[in-house]
């Protein structure tokens, strides 16, 4: 009998804190399981049935952070980027700023890109036009957000917000806003 989503939710929890924990001490490459599943508490079992590396586990720690922060926040639409919650991305990406700093230092941002690409892939895509935006935007955000991290986060999130608006064309925005509108009508 296996382990609850819950259960195996904090399981993966507490090995992924963990593996940040030794990152902030440790180069990436030289962590072990071992010494991550030891700092966790769990049996090295637990990390290959939940994980196939700890680029995984570092993806699914940035998932997790995204939805608990958007639940906190009260976002009505996080799956997916829309005009109107730009500000909100930047903010949360501002809220975990250690998180990504240590990411960031550790050469693993290709983590950071898994986890926009898993957010923002939508189960209802079903267009090749839709897969297409949605690889658009994740690499976009994702290219933003590494310059951000890469500057030490000196811009607020509304100033990202406001710069990403100014260079978007009129009629991007236009279209996610109609986008916005016609999710709110349904």
């Amino acid at each position: 009998m296996g382990a609850s989503p819950r259960t195996s939710d904090l399981l993966k929890e507490c090995m992924a804190d963990a593996l940040l924990h030794a990152m902030k001490e440790k180069s990436f490459e030289k962590i072990t399981v071992t010494e991550i599943t030891e700092a966790a508490g769990v049996n090295r079992s637990t990390w290959f049935r939940n994980f196939e590396g700890k680029d995984e586990a570092l993806t699914f720690k940035l998932v997790l952070l995204w939805y608990q922060w958007a639940g906190e926040h009260g976002m009505r639409d996080c799956r997916r980027y829309t005009a109107e919650n730009v500000e909100d991305f930047f903010a949360f990406n501002a809220s975990i700023q250690p998180v990504l700093e240590t990411i960031y230092h550790a050469e693993q941002l290709p983590c950071v890109y898994d986890a926009f690409c898993h957010v923002m892939s939508a189960k209802s895509e079903t267009t090749p036009a839709q897969a297409y935006e949605t690889r658009f935007y994740s690499y976009g955000l994702f290219g933003l957000l590494d310059e951000w991290i890469g500057r030490g986060f000196r811009e607020t999130p509304q100033q990202l917000a406001e710069m990403l608006r100014e260079m978007m064309p009129a009629s991007t925005q236009q279209t996610l806003m109609i986008e916005i509108k016609t999710r709110e009508a349904r």
